[in-house]
């Protein structure tokens, strides 16, 4: 294949790459209503990959888009040993767009609460989202654009239900523990895959995330790589999975909370939905689900 041939089939596959990430936000704003006509978006950028893609996205959707609403950036500097204060003022200058840099030395509290050896990152998440809240009340935002991609939902299931005994993942859209503010997740539908390749194919400046010596837990790491693991083996699943968090049956559940099952009784005829309980689910694959690969940790 001669260079020009090949440029030219790269081109292709990066217009559609781009065009799928505009098309599954745009869906995900669609499905959950996630902006309205007026609204001033707050986009939150830490300078990875994820964040910075969704700005560049929700820029690109706003210029065509026949829903108003505005876009500003906010980072926060949180005081961490080498960051590179001047690398998201630069790229952001340049874009032309609105944006704030909050700086709080939240590093220096962290280091102080937590013993050493020990992971930060539930700290330092509470206490960043505290600020973000904040900026975003004083700077007039009525939505808190995070950058959770599909990826980083399926692995906070499977947190919650291994470790947590919950069956709960992330909300494309809910209201800020503090009620005050919607908080929305324009990447809910992407791929952490397609975002990394978008990160690379834009040429983003992109800011290394353990400058502050922490790193996720090892369970989500594992996690990470379990499904990983499955989707390698098992094109799709993780489609299969975030369209099941779509399609929840609380009768085919055990929360007596979502569902009356004292009210359960047997009908006179057949029930619409009710259940086939000698018969075999029928599924879309019969490919066996296999973790064996991958050793959870325990708590």
């Amino acid at each position: 294949m001669d260079t020009t041939l090949r440029n030219q089939k790269q081109t292709l596959e990066d217009n559609k790459l781009a065009k799928r990430l505009r098309g599954q936000v745009g869906n995900a704003i669609t499905d959950y209503d996630m902006i309205r006509d007026g609204d001033r978006v707050m986009v939150c950028l830490s300078g990875g990959k994820d964040s910075y893609g969704l700005l560049d996205v929700l820029m690109s959707l706003r210029r065509h888009s026949p829903v108003r609403f505005e876009l500003f950036a906010v980072n926060l500097d949180q005081r961490h040993p080498g960051y590179p204060a001047d690398v998201l003022p630069r790229y952001l200058d340049g874009l032309g767009i609105e944006y704030h840099i909050a700086v709080q030395d939240t590093y220096s509290t962290v280091k102080r609460l937590i013993p050493e050896g020990k992971t930060m990152c539930s700290l330092c998440s509470r206490l960043r989202r505290g600020v973000l809240y904040r900026v975003a009340r004083e700077r007039g935002a009525t939505r808190i654009a995070l950058g959770h991609h599909r990826d980083d939902i399926l692995e906070t299931l499977l947190l919650n239900m291994f470790f947590g005994s919950k069956l709960k993942a992330m909300s494309p859209k809910l209201v800020s523990d503090d009620g005050a503010h919607v908080v929305i997740r324009p990447l809910a539908y992407c791929k952490e895959s397609d975002l990394e390749a978008y990160a690379e194919l834009r040429q983003f400046p992109i800011i290394p995330c353990d400058l502050c010596g922490s790193q996720d837990t090892l369970q989500r790491k594992q996690v990470k790589q379990m499904l990983q693991s499955w989707e390698k083996q098992y094109p799709g699943r993780l489609d299969n999975m975030f369209r099941a968090l779509q399609n929840v049956v609380p009768s085919h559940l055990a929360d007596r909370a979502l569902f009356d099952f004292a009210a359960v009784e047997a009908q006179p005829g057949p029930v619409a939905g009710g259940d086939i309980a000698f018969d075999d689910e029928p599924v879309a694959s019969t490919a066996p689900i296999s973790i064996t690969s991958v050793k959870l940790a325990a708590r």
